[in-house]
């Protein structure tokens, strides 16, 4: 009870700092988005030059160093990885291809859906299919491996380390090494103070009460436990509602910000990205929460995702407000196709000795 209880009021909070973050200047309906902060940055950084989508969003750091200081003051940063490097490198990749085609993230969509944007609704059935894909194998005995207790502990600082430089960056005012769009949602942003201390605020919410879309739903599917699920109920009961109280609650599925009306390919983008984070055993915000407590496996999957969104904005595969491009959809089929590939040759489908279980995936998310 006080689980589901904390889950409430963690998600309710996390709903109230994305509406107050579209009100102080970030895009509309994307007040909180991983995977468009994540390619935001990477324009920041010069790994994509398309110029609308550069900025170096600080809730991205904000929320990997709460994770990491939350983690250091309970105790529980714990350096461990090992775990099919390679492999989580390109399930992150290609859950930021999914994510890029559809225009968001699993919490993005709830944000979408708490907008009025119907094309989310469909982007949800997807995503869940997507899970479901991967509780098949995760039944089957999937694994990526085993993460084990690493014997440096400076593998596990490399993200957090690196979430401080970023910051020092955007407080120097990009010290003539930043690039900053001057249109597009790339110029869109709150202050950068108060949008670090959402990030922040974010972070700690996360990494305490273990929000994730991905497991919650996972757990519903696989243990009829709807625990997880209700932070993600939170943040859509009080994202919708403080829509409704600021005027931006627009229902319906044209003219949205920031999105398409392809319905086939909002739901295979998101279909990706829940197979990929079923994989992974987290969505996102989860790799970033663990990437902060110390854990280098979800460390490798957030640089895939980086590399993912840089990889879709140099070669035409991230859609916009017109719809998705040829490169995007055959982007997202061969994804599903190496995600079908990855999940049969890592599981007992395939002749192997995988002793993963189901509650073990549940553990490690």
């Amino acid at each position: 009870m006080t689980e589901k209880r904390n889950l409430l009021i963690g998600g309710g909070l996390v709903g109230a700092v994305a509406v107050v973050l579209v009100a102080l200047g970030n895009p509309a309906n994307m007040g909180f988005c991983i995977a468009c902060f994540l390619r935001d940055i990477a324009g920041a950084v010069g790994l994509q030059r398309a110029e609308v989508v550069q900025y170096l969003r600080p809730e991205i750091p904000g929320l990997i160093l709460c994770a990491f200081i939350m983690a250091l003051f309970k105790k529980e940063f714990s350096v461990r990885g090992g775990s099919s490097p390679v492999l989580r490198f390109a399930i992150g990749f290609i859950v930021m291809v999914g994510a890029l085609v559809f225009l968001g993230c699993p919490y993005r969509m709830i944000l979408r859906l708490a907008g009025g944007d119907l094309n989310a609704l469909i982007g949800l059935l997807g995503f869940v299919a997507g899970i479901c894909a991967g509780v098949f194998f995760l039944n089957r005995g999937f694994s990526l491996g085993k993460t084990v207790a690493m014997p440096r502990k400076t593998e596990g600082l490399v993200i957090p380390i690196s979430a401080v430089v970023l910051l020092a960056l955007l407080l120097a005012g990009g010290a003539g090494v930043l690039i900053f769009s001057e249109s597009g949602p790339g110029s869109q942003h709150a202050p950068a103070l108060a949008a670090l201390a959402a990030g922040l605020l974010v972070g700690a919410i996360a990494q305490r009460v273990r929000l994730c879309m991905v497991g919650g739903i996972r757990d519903m599917l696989l243990f009829k436990d709807p625990t997880l699920l209700m932070g993600f109920i939170a943040v859509l009961v009080v994202a919708l509602v403080g829509n409704i109280i600021t005027g931006r609650f627009n229902p319906g599925f044209l003219e949205q910000p920031v999105a398409h009306t392809d319905g086939l390919w909002n739901f295979l983008g998101l279909a990706a990205v829940g197979f990929g984070s079923a994989l992974l055993g987290g969505c996102p915000l989860r790799q970033l929460i663990l990437a902060g407590e110390g854990n280098s496996d979800s460390g490798i999957a957030v640089l895939g995702m980086l590399v993912g969104a840089a990889f879709c904005h140099n070669f035409g595969l991230a859609s916009s407000a017109a719809g998705t491009t040829p490169n995007g959809r055959i982007a997202v089929v061969l994804g599903l196709v190496i995600l079908c590939l990855v999940g049969v040759m890592n599981s007992g489908l395939a002749g192997g000795k995988s002793k993963a279980s189901s509650r073990s995936a549940k553990r490690e998310a």
